[in-house]
């Protein structure tokens, strides 16, 4: 990549580094959008052709720079052995991007290219920010988070591990804070949302406990998100326990998450920094059972945190066998209103309105700092 003369005297460049899951890379592109909108930035992704920025930055309209690097965290000591040793192969391609981007502020939102790229501009003395959606900061953030000039994190416990870091919260798309609460008297209803793929877990536990649960809750209905390969095993299993078909669904994909959060009057979810975050805009009291495998188990960290609040119930996957306490602790929270009602006040109150907005802002108070 050559570089590119700035096309405005003092047009500020972004460079942001990372990605891998939704959670890094959608809040990202959030605050891509905002550096454009409300900024006039040039803004530069880097990231690695395994991780989803690899198909949603060039799809938003964003220019990508690919570099090679795997993970350290949670794996064997070999697939270890072999990221350290191309480890700088990685800093000398980050350190060309840098070089010939030449930008002004660089961006780590965490996942394999963050560590690099960060490693490389702290190295070259560019400013550099941190953004960590999780109460617990992967292992990318961890090793550069008391480097950093700045640091932008969605939970309070995640702010120890940076220097000068702000609780913003996570870029929330705006109609999720429109959300209004089911009108009263409407009977109860459950969202099931295992996030894009599903949740296998959800899948296979939650048919079964359905004729109890809708016999218990009258007039309960649910929605259960199920993801595209598991879809037609999930219903067919809610078929198989014979629970009434009027009041169940199974769905693939929920193109309309915001509507489908504002029916609901329990959502029953994993813990992913995104999805707590659009439960707290929403205002929605959830049950959450965070992913056991989940890397440094940063999402029942995560689910903590709304369970301190008041906001939400947490049930660990281990406590599913039997689901027992899956099916009593929903009757519960089902029946009784009231709870419903204060859980989604507490959750309400852990919403932080205007992520993108501050992020960016900070971003360009680092630019305009930065020594010419």
């Amino acid at each position: 990549m050559a570089q590119s003369p700035r096309s405005e005297p003092g047009k500020p460049r972004i460079l942001i580094a990372g990605g891998g899951t939704g959670g890094h890379i959608i809040p990202a592109l959030a605050v891509a959008r905002e550096l454009v909108a409300h900024h006039k930035a040039e803004v530069l992704f880097v990231g690695t052709p395994r991780g989803m920025e690899s198909r949603l930055v060039p799809a938003a309209g964003f220019k990508l720079e690919l570099i090679e690097v795997g993970p350290l965290n949670q794996v064997s000591l070999r697939t270890r052995f072999n990221t350290m040793t191309r480890l700088p192969l990685s800093l000398v391609g980050c350190s060309r991007i840098l070089r010939e981007f030449a930008p002004d502020v660089v961006f780590g939102v965490g996942g394999y290219a963050s560590g690099p790229a960060m490693g490389a501009a702290i190295l070259r003395r560019i400013p550099t920010m941190a953004f960590e959606p999780n109460a617990v900061p992967g292992m990318a953030n961890r090793l550069v988070g008391k480097r950093v000039n700045a640091a932008a994190v969605n939970f309070p416990p995640a702010a120890r591990w940076f220097r000068n870091a702000e609780v913003t919260g996570i870029p929330v798309r705006p109609e999720f804070f429109w959300i209004p609460a089911p009108a009263p008297g409407v009977p109860p209803h459950l969202l099931i949302f295992g996030g894009s793929q599903g949740a296998r877990i959800f899948n296979t536990v939650l048919p079964s406990l359905a004729p109890a649960l809708l016999s218990a809750v009258p007039g309960l209905t649910i929605l259960h998100q199920a993801g595209a390969r598991h879809a037609d095993i999930t219903r067919a299993a809610y078929h198989a326990s014979e629970a009434d078909p009027s009041r169940w669904q199974v769905e693939a994909f929920l193109d309309d998450m915001a509507t489908q959060f504002g029916r609901s009057h329990l959502v029953l979810a994993r813990s992913g920094a995104s999805t707590v975050a659009e439960l707290a805009a929403a205002g929605k009291p959830s049950l959450l059972i965070p992913f056991a495998a989940a890397a440094d188990d940063h999402q029942r960290s995560n689910a903590q945190v709304m369970v301190d609040a008041d906001a939400a119930v947490m049930i660990e996957e281990r406590q599913l066998d039997p689901p027992d306490m899956l099916l009593t602790t929903l009757q519960s929270l089902l029946c009784d209103p009231a709870k419903l009602h204060t859980m989604a006040v507490h959750a309400r109150s852990q919403a932080r309105p205007g992520a993108a907005e501050r992020i960016a802002n900070r971003l360009i108070e680092l630019a305009i700092l930065r020594p010419r």
